[in-house]
């Protein structure tokens, strides 16, 4: 049975957004906590939007470990419409991202990552089918925009596993659920 992960990079409010002007811990600690986070994974579970912001980037960047590793990795993007544009190894899902990731859970192979994509996020929460959640937490605070775990729904109980502080004050934390 596969696991899936979740990481993501909030604010000290609980922002998940995309990082812009919070997130200012770029050192080798949260690179090497990426680094061992993707080692694990088979593959990734993006929803539309981030889909759309990435593969404009992503596709030509060099900064390593995650350009290799997203480029290379099977990219599961759940949208109702045609994805736009073409990026190596996407496939495009138009089911219910619960059934869809619960089949791949019951397959062979490595972690399934989720990377960003609050909405699909908190879908796979929302339906129990998170094993770990994998939060960098910047010492910053963004003040406004989508927070994670904002909205009704079931939460899974979650046991802190590990944490680590950055020299700069983030913190690497690593959940696991009990349901």
């Amino acid at each position: 049975m596969r696991r899936v992960v979740l990481y993501e990079l909030i604010s000290l409010d609980g922002v998940a957004e995309e990082p812009g002007d919070w997130m200012h811990d770029g050192d080798r600690p949260i690179f090497d906590n990426l680094a061992t986070i993707i080692a694990r994974q088979e593959d990734v579970l993006l929803g539309r939007g981030t889909y759309d912001y990435w593969s404009g980037y992503w596709p030509t960047s060099e900064v390593e470990p995650f350009a290799t590793f997203i480029n290379t990795t099977p990219k599961h993007v759940f949208s109702s419409r045609p994805l736009d544009g073409e990026w190596a190894n996407t496939i495009p899902v138009d089911r219910p991202a619960p059934e869809y990731v619960a089949e791949l859970c019951r397959g062979d192979g490595g972690d399934i990552g989720v990377h960003g994509s609050i909405t699909l996020a908190r879908a796979l929460l929302a339906a129990g089918l998170v094993d770990e959640l994998r939060l960098v937490v910047a010492a910053s605070i963004a003040g406004s925009g989508r927070r994670l775990l904002d909205g009704a729904g079931h939460h899974p109980r979650l046991d802190l596993v590990a944490a680590e502080h950055t020299p700069k004050g983030s913190l690497l934390l690593t959940y696991r659920s009990t349901d």
